[in-house]
């Protein structure tokens, strides 16, 4: 008996032992991990990540949709038939047919005013608007922008409903957009992708270098249309697509809404685009140059010269400077800077800040028109790009054995002079290989071409030679 109770009383030992050790031990734990909890610091964070599934494009589209129109060009072409002519004599050859383009517009005002592809609307004779709920009407062409592709148009109607412009500058890649189209006259198309990239530079196109990239199907009959954001903003302007089908494959390029609304101001302001410039040559860096040239940075634009009397020469940019800021925003490449700069106007003030001797410098620079005086454009590509020009005189023709060309007067373009050589004397022969009669004919053709990386000028020198100089266009 004794035995049993000795057993016991040590088995109700040991358990309060146990008891009182555990308690000991997490008790002591719970202190610790309450101390750990008291002294972490509390981090905070307003991202909520929303799975794709989950996201809801239904305000957006309806939103948009009636904002959205089938726009319906008509053009007047001749075509000039050599053998009717030659049986019924000249001008008897010539016939006309009508031709008929289509695409898409937006509508951004209650009173009309709709913003479409210049392509869309080119060389129209006849512009037909219809309406998302079928209502039909005749358009006035207000002015464009072919080198951004943009066009302004107004039908006579009230109390529409409009897209109201987002900013483009803050669109993100990976962000959801939606395109919005009326490709076949039917009602407005939604189709739906994410931004794949920014300030894309379409090389060879004849237009803006700062597309916005994205993957929503867009297809011949969109162009025109709306990319918007999930709010229901317009982000950009359909464009372009790239595909050797002239189809849809995966990815397609709109004008960014900050480029777009800045033309169409212009536009109905002023009648025609101011073309702010910093008045810089320059070269986009990579791997290669920047070890060519043993600078610190691949990314951003190295100034290769400053224009005498541009903003930037003025502002106190300086040659080998390495632009790497726009207003705060980081440019990499010449399609960012152009973006950037094509939304400004002359007379705004950015704040361009460059590497220079391995130090960031930021430098505000009041921009200049690119033709003329600030707020009035003469539109003077000649001048702008090259300088002037004189007829050839007989003594010339007889001489150099010429029927065609034009004598350089005034050679403002200093890189043409320092680089290449070009001299007051020297006769241009071509551009492009078209050969140059007249100083109307070099104003088409460098109008033409604005946004090319270049164009070639054939030039026969004082010396006898003929030279192929490129002339940046940019």
């Amino acid at each position: 008996m004794k035995k049993v109770f000795s057993l016991l009383l040590v088995a109700v030992l040991g358990g309060f032992i146990s008891l009182g050790s555990y308690k000991l031990f997490f008790d002591s734990n719970e202190n610790i991990y309450k101390k750990e909890i008291e002294a972490a610091p509390i981090v905070r964070t307003n991202y909520s990540a929303v799975p794709a599934e989950q996201t809801d494009f239904t305000v957006a589209a309806e939103e948009t949709v009636n904002s959205v129109v089938h726009v319906k060009n008509t053009s007047t072409q001749t075509v000039r038939d050599p053998f009717a002519e030659f049986f019924y004599g000249r001008g008897q050859g010539n016939r006309q047919f009508e031709q008929v383009g289509t695409g898409s517009g937006v509508i951004i005002s209650a009173d009309g005013y709709i913003i479409t592809n210049n392509h869309v609307v080119k060389n129209a004779t006849e512009i037909e608007i219809t309406l998302n709920d079928k209502k039909q009407y005749k358009a006035e062409f207000i002015g464009a922008d072919p080198q951004n592709d943009i066009a302004l148009i107004k039908i006579d109607a009230k109390d529409l409903p409009y897209i109201t412009f987002g900013d483009s500058d803050a669109v993100q890649v990976g962000e959801w957009v939606l395109a919005v189209g009326n490709p076949y006259n039917l009602t407005s198309t939604v189709t739906a992708g994410i931004v794949s990239a920014k300030a894309r530079d379409l090389h060879g196109n004849n237009s803006t270098e700062s597309f916005l990239q994205t993957d929503a199907a867009v297809n011949p009959g969109n162009s025109g249309g709306a990319l918007v954001n999930t709010s229901g903003e317009l982000v950009g302007i359909n464009t372009a697509i790239t595909s050797k089908t002239g189809s849809f494959v995966g990815y397609s390029f709109a004008v960014p809404s900050n480029i777009a609304k800045k033309i169409i101001e212009d536009i109905m302001e002023y009648g025609d685009v101011q073309r702010a410039y910093l008045g810089i040559y320059f070269e986009d860096l990579n791997a290669e140059k920047a070890k060519e040239y043993d600078l610190s940075t691949a990314q951003g634009i190295l100034v290769r010269e400053v224009i005498d009397k541009g903003a930037a020469k003025d502002a106190g940019i300086k040659d080998n400077d390495i632009i790497i800021k726009l207003n705060n925003v980081d440019i990499t490449k010449f399609a960012d800077f152009s973006g950037q700069l094509s939304a400004k106007r002359p007379g705004d003030v950015v704040d361009v800040t460059v590497l220079r001797d391995g130090e960031e410098v930021t430098i505000p620079v009041k921009l200049k028109n690119k033709f003329g005086k600030e707020g009035k454009g003469t539109d003077d590509y000649t001048g702008f790009y090259i300088g002037s020009f004189e007829n050839l005189s007989k003594s010339d023709k007889v001489k150099f054995r010429l029927n065609y060309g034009l004598k350089f007067k005034d050679v403002k373009n200093q890189n043409l002079t320092k680089r290449f050589g070009v001299e007051k004397g020297d006769i241009l022969l071509s551009i492009n290989g078209e050969k140059i009669q007249s100083s109307d004919q070099i104003e088409n053709i460098l109008e033409n071409n604005q946004g090319k990386d270049y164009v070639v000028l054939e030039i026969f020198t004082k010396k006898g030679k003929i030279e192929y100089v490129p002339l940046t266009m940019r």
